[in-house]
């Protein structure tokens, strides 16, 4: 992997990438941006959210986690006309636990991650690793307009 797709996540150095995405209620992709580990989701939130309204101008509501606090919200109101809801996890929860908000983002990267080529990215560039999102996610919805037309 190029040094540039390398980097630190919470300290740790890791060879791995985050991958952020814009997904609709019912869980289909909308937007993919795929991004070194030491990228913040603040920072990939902003070039995300220009990207979701580019494409999908009509968007309005969007909800994001608790890393996209601050002065994303800002941007996103200001700038790009989105109302952004952060979905925070109370203080009492302990370990991993599936918001009900996000739970639309989090089945998505599970159906994502059923495909062979997704669950070990070995890819050196992050265009081909966003490519490679895109077409898992349309064979997902290739999968369900199959089933519906029988």
């Amino acid at each position: 992997m190029p040094a540039a797709s390398r980097g630190f996540d919470g300290g740790k150095k890791v060879n791995d990438r985050k991958r952020h995405i814009v997904a609709d209620t019912r869980g289909l992709l909308l937007t993919v941006l795929v991004t070194a580990a030491c990228v913040t989701d603040r920072e990939a939130g902003g070039t995300l959210l220009e990207r979701a309204r580019q494409r999908h101008w009509r968007i309005t509501p969007v909800r994001a986690g608790g890393g996209c606090a601050g002065s994303l919200v800002d941007l996103a109101r200001d700038v790009l006309r989105i109302a952004l809801n952060v979905v925070r996890r109370t203080d009492d929860t302990a370990g991993f636990m599936v918001l009900p908000k996000r739970r639309p983002v989090e089945r998505t990267f599970a159906w994502l991650v059923r495909s062979r080529c997704l669950a070990r990215d070995c890819g050196t560039r992050t265009d081909i690793s966003e490519a490679v999102i895109r077409w898992s996610m349309t064979m997902v919805m290739s999968r369900r307009l199959a089933r519906r037309a029988r």
